[in-house]
């Protein structure tokens, strides 16, 4: 086994505001493998984008900030890198796909000339070249006519359409990691499949990585390989996309799954909302809104990611320490005490 291209530890990104400092991303890790899929899943306000945009310093700097943390991209630290040698790296072999196209094109040049200055800026080709690469590009991602609309304008095309341009630009220079946030959201159902078949065509045809963010677990299910579910800045779960929709074990995936519609008793909110991000409460962050919480997740830190059954399969829950009995959460039942007590062994 290859060492994993993405590799990223305790990454801590805050913002700093005059309500106080948010911590957007508090000690989240997680790897990528050559080729893989990841889906980073959790409610609005969990941290996936800025995980997303901290890993090439896209976060708006003031007042983000990369505190702490390491990431690894191909054995390189990519924290250590100065802008100058990230810029290599950045666009290159670490691209990003946005959730609304129409903010990522620019309304007064013509699709084909921004696709063209993606292929110049990190490959040494002639204007003719980077055209016929546009040309290329936009046929891949499945624009009829490429070799004319590639001098149509933004306003030309329709939502699925720009997202395509938009993969095509993120493409442009064939990265090694996609990271796509949010990619189907302000598209209807019907173009969501064709974005999502695209992604799925573009790996096998490039051998690309793919670090997708997304609330949507219908998506996940789609297309994931592994899943890392997050909560108000933390890690709550990392399973295989199979084993985490069969086996889920943090009361907040199951609360996730709870919301799909079919699924156990029917559809239903998650009741409560997320912590303050810039007063986070001690303990595991779900604790409040969790049925089985006890004395002893409302205390300390978040609780360490520990194998659930499967040592691929990993979960920050108290239930799956030393001494406590996991089926309280995975059978649904409410906490048998206050917390003073732990089942034996």
């Amino acid at each position: 086994m290859s060492d994993p291209l993405l590799v990223v530890e305790d990454l801590e990104t805050r913002f700093r505001t005059d309500r106080g400092t948010v911590r957007a991303v508090d000690g989240v890790s997680f790897s990528v493998d050559r080729g893989e899929t990841v889906c980073v899943v959790g409610e609005s306000g969990s941290g996936k984008t800025v995980t997303g945009e901290s890993l090439t310093r896209l976060v708006p700097s003031p007042p983000g900030e990369v505190v702490g943390g390491t990431i690894r991209f191909d054995g390189r630290d990519l924290r250590r890198l100065s802008e100058s040698e990230l810029e290599s790296v950045r666009g290159n072999r670490i691209a990003h796909v946005f959730q609304n196209p129409q903010d990522a094109l620019d309304p007064v040049y013509s699709v084909g000339w921004q696709i063209r200055e993606a292929v110049t800026l990190h490959r040494d080709v002639s204007t003719s070249e980077a055209r016929a690469r546009a040309v290329d590009l936009l046929d891949r991602v499945g624009i009829p006519d490429a070799s004319v609309r590639v001098d149509d304008y933004p306003h030309e095309f329709s939502g699925g359409m720009k997202q395509r341009v938009v993969i095509a630009m993120a493409l442009a220079a064939e990265p090694d990691l996609l990271v796509a946030d949010e990619p189907t959201t302000a598209l209807d159902v019907t173009i969501q499949m064709q974005i999502l078949r695209l992604l799925r065509d573009v790996q096998a045809e490039f051998d690309t990585a793919l670090l997708l963010i997304t609330h949507d677990l219908g998506v996940v299910a789609e297309v994931a390989d592994r899943v890392v579910v997050m909560y108000a800045g933390k890690v709550m779960e990392e399973a295989d996309v199979y084993e985490l929709f069969d086996s889920p074990s943090h009361p907040y995936t199951r609360a996730l799954l709870d919301c799909l519609p079919g699924r156990g008793e029917g559809a239903r909110a998650i009741g409560g909302r997320l912590p303050d991000p810039t007063d986070p409460p001690d303990g595991c962050r779900f604790h409040a809104r969790c049925p089985h919480a006890v004395e002893a997740c409302r205390t300390g830190d978040q609780p360490p990611m520990v194998p659930a059954g499967d040592a691929d399969h990993t979960v920050s829950c108290v239930y799956y320490q030393p001494g406590y009995d996991e089926s309280v959460v995975t059978n649904g039942r409410g906490p048998e005490n206050d917390g003073s007590e732990v089942v034996d062994g």
